[in-house]
């Protein structure tokens, strides 16, 4: 499979009736269409067809039901002021997919393919891609075994599946500084496990200190390592980011913690910007002593679906700290505005990270 030629499509007759940009939220309403392909050990993938959104059927023994074998991911397509359609790196989107994939047993897809078939869904639903200020069409691509079998074993069958929604702003509080818990209790991965590959484990495993925190008042989790609970690794299902003493750190990248495409951009940009900016392993103490001496002057978390979410508070054990008197800091509205603007076609893009469709 190579190319678009490949793809059956099949219209829908019955189109739905699309959400006022009051109503989109995230991840409420879908397209008219999904695109859908099969996987089997005697023909690899293949069945490749867009169809209209509809339920899958599924043996109750399906496997990803019974061992959670399976991988997504999240990206989005936007539409420029002159009403072009653009998508913002999807080529790492679809190498992480496979980064997943292989870490979670289940077949590679051919990337190329999955971009063209991705382009082509696009180009039959496009009308479902808000054009408001902060809006987009949120794209989420996913793998996952289908074979009916309670043998713990890799499957032998699985569906990859692209579904679209268009979304609003992700978070309630918009690009207003959040509250942060740090959890003390639970962990989120470790090393050796799926920290690094985007599958649904994941983010199950976070659900019991995400619901503690936000009856406490907070929107999210700031996630230390499983090992020493020190390392600070990820907030929410965000990367994250902290302005210490004028310099920017982010923790590296160490196997447990996503590889975020929108933090790769981040890094770009900083650099770009004569920034001084660094990955490296950094502890939950050395950011309260740089609050307690006045030198923490910015946090921000990354990731698709909120692109940055300012940090205005933390929460570790009794202390709390407050993120330059929770406002927005400079270098977080930059790099928010930056990266936006080059997403939705208002600022040039000079790294070529845009795909026109």
């Amino acid at each position: 499979m190579s190319s678009t030629n490949t793809i059956l499509t099949q219209l829908t007759t019955t189109p739905k009736e699309k959400p006022t940009v009051e109503q989109l939220g995230f991840g409420k309403h879908f397209t008219d269409h999904m695109f859908m392909m099969d996987y089997t050990i005697e023909q690899g993938w293949h069945n490749a067809r867009i169809i209209p959104y509809q339920p899958i059927s599924l043996d109750p023994s399906a496997m990803i039901f019974h061992y959670g074998q399976s991988v997504f991911e999240g990206m989005k397509a936007y539409k420029t002021p002159a009403g072009d359609v653009q998508l913002f790196r999807p080529e790492r989107n679809f190498k992480r997919l496979n980064i997943s994939n292989d870490r979670l047993c289940i077949p590679a897809i051919d990337e190329q393919f999955a971009l063209d078939a991705l382009k082509q869904l696009l180009s039959i639903d496009k009308d479902w891609i808000p054009s408001e200020p902060g809006t987009s069409l949120y794209i989420r691509p996913y793998t996952f075994a289908t074979e009916p079998f309670l043998g713990v074993a890799p499957a032998k069958s699985y569906h990859f599946i692209i579904i679209m929604s268009p979304v609003g702003a992700y978070y309630s509080e918009g690009i207003n500084p959040v509250k942060i818990l740090v959890e003390k209790q639970y962990v989120r991965a470790v090393v050796g496990g799926t920290g690094e590959a985007k599958t649904g484990g994941n983010y199950a495993n976070g659900l019991k200190a995400q619901e503690i925190a936000s009856k406490e008042g907070y929107s999210q989790i700031l996630w230390l390592d499983g090992k020493e609970n020190r390392y600070i690794e990820e907030v929410g299902s965000m990367n994250i980011f902290f302005k210490i003493n004028g310099k920017v750190i982010t923790p590296a990248l160490n196997g447990s913690i996503l590889a975020g495409i929108t933090r790769d951009s981040m890094l770009h940009l900083l650099k770009s910007k004569n920034i001084d900016v660094e990955e490296r392993r950094i502890t939950i103490d050395e950011v309260v002593q740089a609050y307690e001496e006045g030198i923490l002057e910015e946090a921000f978390g990354t990731g698709t679906a909120a692109v940055i979410s300012p940090i205005g508070q933390l929460k570790w054990q009794d202390t709390e700290l407050t993120v330059n008197d929770g406002q927005i800091g400079e270098v977080t509205q930059m790099l928010y505005d930056t990266l936006t603007g080059i997403q939705n076609g208002t600022v040039e893009d000079s790294f070529g990270w845009i795909v026109k469709l």
